[in-house]
C-alpha cells in the first residue's frame, strides 16, 4: 500500500527553492534567493497494514511548526495530510481517498494518465506506478472556485503559465486573497489556476478542512473584503468577485468553468495555433483546433512560396519529407490533419496541371501518409476537424484517387499493404487472361482479430470493345468513419469503403462485396461517395446478396436523357433508359441533317408567302440548334472530369446549354408567330420585322442566360458538376435552374398556344364555312395535337413528372423516349406531314410516280380547309435533354456517375 502525503511548507525569505526528488528517493531543496514561497510536497509512504497506516496518521500530527531537520535555512511546515491511498490493482495502482476526503474535480491525480472510476463506492483513480509523479488533483474535503475580473487588455502572456506576467499576476493575486482567506477557519490554500479573456478573467480555487458548504459561506461573508485587497493591486471590475461551490467543467488543462463558457489556449511545445474548449454536458469539450506541427508548418510554407516554380524532384522531395514527419509524429492534431490533406491537395493539383507523373517511390510514401492520417485514433481529431472543415475526408479521398490516376501504367503492377489502407494496381496486360477484374483485400480493426473483407469483380463483357491502360483499387475501414453521413441518423458505414478507379474509361456494372463490421446492424443499402453532392447516394447501386456477415451489391452508373430532370433512375430500368437514348440520339442526328438538306434543297419554292417563309425560318433554326446541341452533348458527354482538360467541360456546358435553350426559345417564336396567325387574322407584320424578333428572341436570350449564368456561378466553382460536364444542381448554387425555369416556362406558353388554336377551330370566326359533322371535328382536333404536341415540346412536361416522382419508372422511359426521339419527330411532322414539302419531294424524286396524281389531288384540297388549318403546320417544335457524362465515383465504388439535376 502507499500513501500519499502532502506538506505545505513556508522557507524564509533568502532560501526559496525548487522541490524536487534525488535518484533515492530523497527529497532535495534547489535554493535560489527570493521572497518567502509556500510550497506543497508530495511524499509517497509505503505501508503493509491497518495499523502502520494508523501509526504513519499519529506521525503526522505533530510535524507542524518550525524545522530545520528537513528543509534546509529558515523554513515552517504549515501542515501535513494524508488524504489519498493506492493499492496494487493488475498493472498498475488503483488510489482511493481516505475517510472525509473526496475526488473534486472528474478527474484525479493525473488528469492526462489517470482515470477516474465513477462507478465503484468510493470512486476509485486508475493510474500506471510511473505516473504519480505528476499528480495536481488529490483528495480534499472541501474545494471551492472563484473568479473576479481585471480591466486590462488580455494578452496572450497570460496563457503561458511560465511568463513572467502569468507568474507576476498570480502569485499577487494568491497573495492578496490569502490575507483576507486565513482569517477563515479550516482555510488551507488558494490557488489560481488560469485566466481567460473578457478583459482579464482570473479563476482560483479554495481548499480546506472544514465541508464545502462552510467553507463557501465563509468565503462569501469575506467577499467584500476580498475585492477590497484586490482593489489595492489590479483594476479590478466592481462586483465581479463571486465564488461558487460547484465547477460544471473541471481539467487539469482548461481549469473549470460553467456550462456554454469558452476557453482557448496556446497548442503545446512543437506546435503552433490555439486548440478552444466549450463546457458542454459537465466536462471540457474541443470544438476548435489549429495546433500544427511546427515542422509541418514550415514544409506548407515552403512549398506555398515554390508552386509556382517547382519541378517534379521539387514534389517528390516534398512529399518524401512530409512522409517522414508524419511517421514520426507522436500523435495527429486536427490542424495537423487538415494542414496534410491541404498539401496533399495541392500535390495533386500542381501535378495534373503540370503534366507529372507519380513514381512508385513517390506513390509509396503518399500510402504511408495516407496511412499515418487514417490511423484509427485519429478518428476523435478527424472529428473536431469535420466540425469546422466539413468536407475534408471527401477531399482527402478525391486527393488520393487523383493522384492515383497519375500513376502510369509502366509503373504497375504495384501492391501497398499498411494497417489502416490498402492500394493495388495493375495495367490492363495483366488481365487479359480472363478478360475480367478482381480485387480482394483483408484488413483488422484495432482490437480486433476478426478481419474486414472487401472484394471487386467487374465482367469480362464489360471490357469487350475496349479496355482501360489500368486499373486500381483501394480500400480503408477509417473512411467509412470519417465521411460525413447523410442516410439518416441512425445509419452508419457498416464495412470497408472500396474505390476503383480506371483512367480514361468508364464501365456499366460492377460488383462489391464486403463483410460486416457490425454483424447485428440490418437493413444494408449499398450506396458511393458522390463527390458532386458530397454525400452518399445509392443511385443505380442495389443489395444483391446479404448473409449474416456479409453483402453484395451491384451498381450500374449509366447516362440517360431522363437524368436532365430527375437525379435518379431506377436501376431496373437502366438498359431501357440507355437502349433508348443511344438509338434515339443516332435517329434523332441523321433525321435533323435530312431536314436541313430538304429545306436547302426546296428553299426558294417555300418562300413564295410571308408565313410559309417565316414558319421555315424558325423550322430550320430549330432544326439547326437542336443539331448542334447534340453534337456537344456527345461532347460533354465523353469528356473525362478527372483526367481530361477542365476548359473542354466548361466549353461543353456553356454551349450545350446555350443551343438547348435556343432550341426553346425558337419554339416559342414559333407558337407566337402561330398564336398571332390565329389571332390577328388581317394584320400583317413587315417580313424584316418580323425575322428580326425572332433572331433576337431565339439567339439572343439564350445567350444572356448562359453568360449570365456562367459569369454568376463559375467564379465560386459551382458552375459545372465535379463527375460530370454539366450544369450543377448543388446545395448552394443551382445554375441548372437556369436551363429548366425557361425551358418550363415556354412548355407551358406553347401549352397556351395549343389550346389557343383548338379554341378557334372548334368556333371558326362568323362567316366561314364550319362542318357540323361531329367526326369530322375530332379528326381535325385530333390531327392538330399529333403536330403541335411533339413540335412545341410539350412531351418536356414528362420531366416535371420525373423530378415529382424520380423512382416511377413510367416517367423516365416516357421522357427518355420523347425526347431522345425529338429530331425524328421535327422530320415526320415538319417533313413529311407539310403537304407542300411532301409534294416537292415527290416531284423532285420520282416526277412521273403514280403518288404524283394522288399528291396533286391531295394539294387540290387544301384551299377548301380553314385557313387556320394551314397556320399551325408551319409550326414546329422539339425539346432535348442534356445527359450525364460517365464520370468515375467513388467510395464504396468508383463508377460511371449521373448527370444530376433535381
Amino acid at each position: 500500500m502507499l500513501c500519499l502525503i502532502c506538506f505545505s511548507v513556508t522557507i524564509a525569505e533568502g532560501h526559496a527553492g525548487f522541490l524536487g526528488w534525488a535518484p533515492k528517493g530523497q527529497l532535495t531543496i534547489l535554493l535560489t534567493p527570493g521572497p518567502v514561497q509556500e510550497f506543497e510536497v508530495l511524499l509517497q509512504v509505503p505501508y503493509r497494514n491497518a495499523p502502520e497506516k494508523e501509526l504513519l496518521r499519529r506521525l503526522l500530527e505533530p510535524l507542524e511548526g518550525p524545522t530545520s531537520a528537513c528543509f534546509p535555512g529558515p523554513s515552517r511546515i504549515l501542515g501535513a495530510k494524508a488524504t489519498t491511498y493506492c493499492y496494487s490493482h493488475g498493472a498498475g495502482l488503483r488510489c482511493a481517498c481516505e475517510d472525509t476526503y473526496t475526488w473534486f474535480p472528474l478527474s484525479c491525480l493525473d488528469p492526462q494518465h489517470c482515470h477516474l472510476n465513477v462507478t465503484g463506492s468510493p470512486p476509485s483513480c486508475d493510474c500506471h506506478l510511473n505516473n504519480l509523479n505528476e499528480s495536481v488533483n488529490f483528495c480534499e474535503r472541501a474545494k471551492v472556485w472563484g473568479t473576479f475580473k481585471i480591466k486590462e487588455t488580455f494578452t496572450k502572456d497570460l496563457l503561458n503559465s511560465s511568463s513572467a506576467k502569468y507568474s507576476k499576476y498570480a502569485s499577487t493575486s494568491e497573495k492578496q486573497l490569502k490575507e483576507v482567506f486565513k482569517r477563515i477557519q479550516g482555510f488551507e490554500s488558494v490557488h489560481v489556476t488560469q485566466f481567460r479573456a473578457g478583459s482579464v478573467i482570473v479563476g482560483f480555487e479554495v481548499i480546506g478542512s472544514s465541508s464545502t458548504s462552510q467553507l463557501l459561506a465563509a468565503l462569501q461573508r469575506e467577499a467584500a473584503a476580498a475585492q477590497v485587497a484586490l482593489s489595492n493591486v489590479f483594476p479590478l471590475e466592481a462586483g465581479s468577485f463571486s465564488v461558487f461551490e460547484k465547477a460544471q467543467c473541471h481539467s487539469a488543462a482548461f481549469g473549470f468553468g460553467s456550462e456554454d463558457d469558452e476557453y482557448t489556449l496556446p497548442c503545446s511545445r512543437g506546435y503552433t495555433g490555439n486548440i478552444t474548449a466549450r463546457c458542454r454536458s459537465l466536462r471540457w469539450q474541443i470544438v476548435r483546433e489549429s495546433c500544427v506541427l511546427s515542422q509541418l508548418q514550415e514544409l506548407l510554407q515552403n512549398f506555398s512560396a515554390i508552386a509556382g516554380n517547382a519541378t517534379q524532384t521539387d514534389v517528390s522531395s516534398l512529399v518524401r519529407n512530409l512522409s517522414v514527419i508524419m511517421q514520426n509524429s507522436p500523435s495527429t492534431t486536427a490542424g495537423s490533419l487538415a494542414s496534410v490533406v491541404s498539401l496533399l491537395g495541392m500535390i495533386s493539383s500542381l501535378s495534373q496541371e503540370k503534366g507529372f507523373m507519380v513514381s512508385n517511390s513517390m506513390l509509396e510514401d503518399v500510402i504511408n501518409i495516407a496511412d499515418c492520417i487514417l490511423n484509427s485514433s485519429s478518428i476523435m481529431n478527424w472529428t473536431i476537424l469535420l466540425q469546422e472543415e466539413e468536407w475534408a475526408s471527401s477531399q482527402l479521398l478525391e486527393t488520393l484517387e487523383n493522384i492515383t490516376v497519375l500513376v502510369p501504367s509502366s509503373a504497375l503492377p504495384l501492391t501497398f499493404s499498411r494497417k489502416f489502407i490498402n492500394w493495388q494496381g495493375i495495367p490492363w496486360t495483366q488481365t487479359r487472361s480472363n478478360h475480367s477484374y478482381s480485387y480482394q483485400v483483408e484488413m483488422f480493426q484495432e482490437d480486433s482479430p476478426i478481419s474486414i473483407r472487401g472484394h471487386v469483380f467487374i465482367r469480362p463483357e464489360q471490357f469487350q470493345f475496349s479496355a482501360p491502360e489500368t486499373i486500381t483499387s483501394m480500400a480503408s475501414v477509417t473512411f467509412g468513419h470519417i465521411l460525413p453521413k447523410t442516410q439518416g441518423d441512425h445509419a452508419q458505414v457498416n464495412g470497408p469503403l472500396i474505390s476503383t478507379v480506371m483512367q480514361n474509361y468508364s464501365i456499366n456494372e460492377i460488383f462489391l462485396g464486403f463483410s460486416k463490421i457490425d454483424t447485428n446492424l440490418s437493413q444494408p443499402h449499398c450506396v458511393f461517395w458522390d463527390f458532386s453532392h458530397l454525400r452518399w447516394s445509392s443511385v443505380g447501386c442495389h443489395l444483391v446478396n446479404e448473409t449474416p456477415d456479409a453483402v453484395l451489391c451491384q451498381c450500374t452508373h449509366l447516362t440517360s436523357f431522363s437524368m436532365l430532370m430527375s437525379p435518379s433512375v431506377p436501376a431496373e430500368i437502366v438498359p431501357a433508359v440507355r437502349w433508348i437514348t443511344y438509338v434515339g440520339l443516332a435517329i434523332s442526328i441523321g433525321s435533323l441533317i435530312l431536314c436541313l438538306l430538304i429545306e436547302a434543297l426546296f428553299w426558294r419554292q417555300l418562300r413564295n408567302s410571308q408565313t410559309s417563309h417565316t414558319r421555315h425560318i424558325c423550322m430550320v433554326n430549330i432544326t439547326l440548334s437542336l443539331l448542334i446541341a447534340d453534337v456537344w452533348f456527345i461532347v460533354a458527354v465523353t469528356v473525362d472530369t478527372t483526367a481530361g482538360p477542365f476548359g473542354v467541360c466548361i466549353a461543353a456546358i456553356f454551349f450545350t446549354h446555350f443551343f438547348y435553350l435556343s432550341l426553346f426559345f425558337w419554339m416559342l417564336v414559333l407558337g407566337v408567330l402561330l398564336s398571332y396567325r390565329i389571332v390577328f387574322v388581317f394584320h400583317h407584320m413587315a417580313m424584316p420585322l418580323m425575322v428580326a424578333i425572332g433572331f433576337c428572341l431565339g439567339y439572343g436570350c439564350p445567350l444572356v442566360i448562359s453568360i449570365i449564368t456562367i459569369a454568376v456561378t463559375q467564379p465560386s466553382n459551382s458552375y459545372s458538376r465535379k463527375d460530370i460536364c454539366w450544369l450543377n444542381w448543388s446545395d448552394g448554387s443551382k445554375p441548372l435552374l437556369a436551363f429548366a425555369v425557361p425551358a418550363l416556362t415556354i412548355v407551358v406558353v406553347n401549352l397556351v398556344v395549343v389550346l389557343l388554336v383548338l379554341s378557334k377551330l372548334w368556333r371558326p370566326a362568323i362567316g366561314e364555312r364550319v362542318t357540323k359533322d361531329d367526326k369530322a371535328t375530332v379528326i381535325r382536333m385530333g390531327k392538330s395535337l399529333l403536330i403541335l404536341a411533339p413540335l412545341l415540346g410539350l412531351t418536356w412536361g414528362f420531366g416535371i413528372g420525373t423530378m415529382a416522382d424520380s423512382q416511377n419508372p413510367a416517367w423516365h422511359v416516357l421522357f427518355a423516349l420523347f425526347n431522345a426521339f425529338q429530331g425524328f419527330f421535327i422530320f415526320c411532322f415538319g417533313i413529311l406531314l407539310d403537304n407542300k414539302l411532301r409534294q416537292l419531294l415527290i416531284n423532285k424524286l420520282s416526277p412521273l410516280s403514280p403518288w404524283k396524281q394522288t399528291s396533286t389531288q391531295n394539294s387540290s384540297d387544301v384551299p377548301a380547309k380553314p385557313k387556320h388549318l394551314k397556320s399551325f403546320y408551319p409550326l414546329k417544335d422539339k425539346g432535348k435533354y442534356a445527359l450525364s457524362h460517365p464520370g468515375e465515383s467513388s467510395s464504396d465504388i468508383m463508377l460511371t456517375q449521373f448527370l444530376s439535376n433535381e
